[in-house]
């Protein structure tokens, strides 16, 4: 466990202002920013003309994904030239792939970073902080992306204040991944598997949860291939979520994301054994083809794949899946794309988040022949979409008329004094507070909502 950074200077507060975009991992990654930051004396800032430090949290997940960092980096440009002692930094996983070669594509920003750097961020921020004085042209310019071994690599726990905690946290419990899946770069930029010890995850569910948190979500690039405790069977994680189902206080457990290599029947299991695990799950298939499947070095088959749902719907019927699909990946045929559909329709998740393929730099599959056309991978995405919407429509829909607990996270961006929450399989509902006259003290709170309306991707309710 990491010792916090010693405090900076005295002296007026410095503001910082952060920008994210990217995955649950990237999310947690910010707020621990925030808070090594803040023991440094920084505040946070809404508003990036305010700030001495910005920041620009990447995700290489998605499509372009270091032309979006560049974009996101050039909207400061102007603030940076009027302001040329403002620190601008680049970190996430687009900083941890580029490295050097991000501050040569952006010579106005000042310290690119990688993620297992953040325990370190007040340092470098100190070093370029003290060049103020010096003139702009002579100034260093740093990239820190060095990966911390397995065997010495320290995770940093979360420090939480009461106010500053949202009605739902995030909690990793590992990083990394040692899968070789053939089009994916998290191993690249996230570094080898380690999982975090489970006597600091309980600590930190316990933090969040005396800090006003209701609802854990254990994140980590894979979830399910948790190894820290050491049971007899292999089976940590659903160990470990056995252990965090009984903090005193927690309303509500989930865990993302996971992959079907290694989920077991105990943990499909845990949907009816455990109170507070969320009838949700998130398990990405990818493909409906066991020979595209392949292709990906997923190390499953369609077949294995349904027969892990069975197990989950054996556990828990009504639960609600989600899954990731991509479509067009290289040497993908129409037959294995009509696998795909006849999954979904068989499957019937209540949501997907579906992609057409494209290359990643230093993945495997950067080397395949592209051959499948823009043009063909369009329509095969816009299909995949067409079906889903029809299967999501169906699956909202089974919910009007029920009357669901529905954890309130906080008041409905509609507005018109509605409140917004989610049911226990992730589905959100805007809620008429029908008369209650402080709709706002019942943020935090699980109540009982009866399910009016379905809209494309939400749900209506009134309280009950």
């Amino acid at each position: 466990m990491l010792s916090p950074p010693s405090p900076g200077s005295p002296g007026p507060p410095r503001r910082v202002f952060i920008e994210s975009f990217g995955c649950q991992m990237n999310d947690y990654d910010v707020a621990r920013m925030r808070e090594v930051l803040r023991r440094s004396g920084y505040e946070d800032t809404q508003e990036p003309e305010e700030a001495d430090l910005i920041i620009i949290n990447t995700c290489s997940i998605r499509e372009k994904a270091e032309h979006k960092a560049i974009s996101a980096a050039g909207r400061f440009k102007a603030l940076k030239e009027r302001r040329p002692e403002l620190l601008l930094a680049v970190g996430g996983c687009v900083a941890q792939q580029e490295g050097e070669a991000l501050l040569r594509r952006i010579p106005f920003v000042d310290l690119v970073f990688g993620p297992d750097q953040i325990a370190r961020l007040p340092q470098h921020v100190g070093l370029l902080s003290g060049q103020r004085q010096v003139p702009a042209r002579l100034r260093l310019r740093v990239a820190r992306t060095e990966v911390i071994d397995v065997e010495d690599y320290e995770f940093l726990d979360a420090d939480p204040r009461p106010g500053d905690v949202r009605v739902t946290a995030l909690v990793t419990i590992q990083k990394g991944c040692d899968n070789e899946c053939a089009y994916c770069i998290v191993p690249t930029t996230r570094g080898r598997e380690v999982s975090r010890p489970p006597e600091q995850v309980l600590a930190e569910v316990e933090r969040f949860v005396a800090a006003g948190a209701r609802e854990v979500t254990l994140i980590g690039q894979n979830v399910n291939a948790y190894h820290g405790i050491g049971t007899p069977d292999g089976d940590d994680f659903a160990e470990l979520l056995r252990r965090v189902d009984a903090v005193p206080g927690l309303l509500r457990l989930r865990f993302t994301t996971s992959h079907p290599q290694f989920f077991t029947r105990k943990v499909a299991a845990a949907f009816a054994e455990l109170p507070r695990l969320c009838p949700w799950l998130h398990l990405p298939v990818q493909s409906g083809s066991s020979r595209v499947l392949q292709r990906m070095r997923r190390n499953y088959t369609r077949e294995q794949y349904l027969e892990q749902i069975a197990w989950v719907r054996q556990a828990c019927p009504d639960i609600s899946l989600s899954t990731d699909i991509i479509v067009g990946y290289p040497g993908e045929t129409e037959r294995d794309f009509q696998d795909t559909l006849s999954l979904l329709s068989e499957i019937r998740y209540d949501f997907i988040y579906s992609f057409a393929y494209s290359p990643r730099p230093g993945t495997p599959a950067q080397h395949l022949p592209d051959d499948v056309p823009p043009a063909e991978k369009s329509r095969r995405l816009q299909a995949v979409q067409a079906l889903q919407k029809e299967i999501t429509s169906e699956r909202l829909g089974r919910m009007v008329g029920r009357t669901e607990p529905v954890l309130i996270e906080g008041m409905a961006r509609m507005g018109n004094g509605q409140l917004c929450g989610r049911t226990g399989g992730n589905h959100m509902v805007n809620i008429d507070p029908a008369g209650h006259t402080d709709p706002r003290a019942l943020i935090g709170q699980l109540v009982p909502v009866t399910i009016t309306a379905a809209r494309t991707h939400t749900l209506a309710g009134t309280l009950s």
